[in-house]
Parts: C-alpha cells; structure tokens; sequence
C-alpha cells in the first residue's frame, strides 16, 4: 500500500512540475507585428515582377511587419478568397492591386465590417462608397496616355493619314481602360488618325504575339504601334520580325509602349522603340510611409500618384539604364 501510493506521490509531482513550469513561460510582450496582407493580381509582366519584389523587399525584411502576399493569377475570384482569408486571419492591412475595376463592392463592405483598413495599389476599384478603402495609390495612367499622344501628334504633324494598331491589356483593368481612353480621345481630335479594332494582348507577351500574328496576314499597313504595356510590345516586335516589317528609328511602324522597364528603354535607345512611356512599379517605400502615417494618427490622402517620365532615344544613356531597378 505505502509502495502504491509513493507511485502516486511521484505521479502527482510529474504533473505538478509540468504545471509549474507552464506557468513560468515568458509573459507576451508589447512587440505585436503589424501584419499586411497583400492580394497581388499576378506575375503577368516584368513591370508585376518588379512591383511584387519592391513590396517584399519594404516589407518582409523590417521587424515592425508581418507581410503575407498571394497570387491571384490574374483572377479576381482569387483575389476575393485571398481578402476573406486575410479577414478570418485577422490582419492589421490589406493591400489590394485589383486585377480590374468592377466587381469590388460586396468584399470591400465585408473588410469594412471587419474594420480592417484597405489600401488600393497600381490599379483602382469602381465602388459607389469611397469610404470602404482608405487611399489609392497607382500611376495616372490617363495621364500617360495622353502624354504618348501629345507626343505623337508632334511626330506625325502634317501627314494625310496615321495609321494605328492598338494593343490592349486585360480589359476591364485601371491601365486599360485609361490608356485606351487617351488614345480614343486623340483619335477623335486628329481627322487623319486611323485606329483599327483593338487587339486584346491581355498585358502578356505571348498573346500580343498571337494576335499580332494573325493580325498581319491580312494588314499590313501600320504605322504607328500603340502597346499598353512593354511585354505586349516584346511580342509585336516579334511579330513584326517574322513578318518582315522593319520598326523604330527609319522603321515603317513608329512603336509606343508603357512601363518602361529596362529591356523596352535599351530597345528604346537602340532605335527599335521610338517612345517609352513610364509606369513606376516600385511602391513599396511610398506605400509603406503612408501606413506609417496612418499608424500614428496622420491624414491621408484619398488618391496618391507616383511620378513618371516619357523617354525617347535621345534622353538615355547606358549608365541610366544600367541603373534601372526593373
């Protein structure tokens, strides 16, 4: 009997010792992450690649931050699950870069709900209550578009007839929509602007270079290329080559594109692209001062642009493209 109850003894110790020790662990401290979850649209262009490694490298790499970032593949029933996800998960932020404008409404009103503040980056949400985000931030991409046609109207001054064949992005997309927009405007302003049917390169090299393909067995009387985006470019280039139609400097095609990524600018300064018309990807370091400024109390502003260039051949050199972050 003594022998059964020492066993119970030690038994009741074990148990004792494992509590004590339970409630010996480190107390939690005051140093809570700020956690961020991000829906990026895809990996579709070198100018998405740039901007998902600027965001990483703010954010991944600072103590103060917990950045969780999924691929939507460039579908927006991806995004929709990745932002309800973030809301089960309880996270401090999330970023959107929407994949397209419409769409938005209902699972921006469940974060709201949530009380999770939103920030939409690169691209815009079409939402009857702008309350439901707490800024925009992204490039005027009307803007830029109307500088490519300001900048085009000087070049094609006095001519008969001009020509255009027009490559578009993912339709219902920020870039697409007001890029396509300025162009349709100087269209309607120039009497001797032709812009045939648009061709859907969905911002990929490999569909602008189907489509153009196929485009060219049957027109071939182009003279200006008007690409939304440099990866579309990259595959009406090589359109272009195999069916033996010469662009850039003394070309027939005069090439615009937009992003102005590190391979379009030395095509650009070789004579093989005419306009470059910049669209900054790198967001991460403005994106995370306006969170800063959030978290202490500041006011934010509802629309936040990014500053940007046009460049032709004769504003680069090798160093500046070089220098290139992307």
């Amino acid at each position: 009997m003594r022998r059964f109850c020492s066993v119970l003894l030690c038994i009741a110790l074990v148990f004792g010792m494992a509590g004590c020790r339970k409630t010996q662990d480190p107390e939690p401290t005051n140093s809570k992450k700020f956690v961020i979850g991000f829906s990026q649209v895809g990996s579709e262009s070198d100018w998405r690649i740039a901007n998902t490694k600027s965001m990483t490298e703010t954010f991944s790499y600072d103590p103060d931050y917990e950045f969780i970032m999924e691929n939507a593949r460039q579908k927006q029933e991806n995004q929709f699950a990745s932002v309800r996800r973030f809301i089960l998960d309880g996270v401090d932020m999330i970023i959107i870069a929407p994949t397209i404008e419409e769409g938005w409404q209902t699972v921006l009103q469940e974060v709201h709900d949530a009380g999770i503040p939103v920030i939409i980056m690169d691209r815009s949400v079409a939402v009857w209550d702008d309350n439901l985000f707490l800024t925009n931030i992204g490039s005027n991409f009307l803007g830029q578009g109307q500088k490519a046609a300001a900048w085009l109207a000087e070049q094609t001054e006095g001519e008969d007839q001009v020509n255009i064949l027009h490559l578009q992005g993912t339709r219902g997309a920020t870039a697409q929509i007001m890029r396509t927009k300025a162009l349709d405007d100087a269209v309607a302003e120039h009497s001797n602007w032709i812009a045939a049917e648009p061709l859907y390169g969905d911002f990929t090299e490999a569909k602008a270079y189907e489509v153009v393909t196929e485009y060219l067995k049957e027109n071939r009387d182009i003279d200006v290329l008007y690409s939304e985006n440099d990866n579309m470019t990259f595959g009406a280039m090589h359109a272009f080559d195999e069916a033996g139609i010469t662009y850039g400097k003394g070309g027939q095609v005069k090439i615009i594109t937009f992003d102005a990524t590190k391979e379009a600018l030395q095509y650009c300064m070789d004579g093989k692209i005419d306009l470059c018309v910049e669209c900054n990807p790198l967001f991460g370091p403005q994106v995370k001062e306006l969170i800063e400024k959030y978290r202490n109390g500041g006011q934010i502003p509802k629309q936040v642009s990014v500053e940007e260039k046009i460049f032709t051949s004769k504003d680069l050199d090798q160093a500046f493209i070089d220098a290139r972050e992307y």
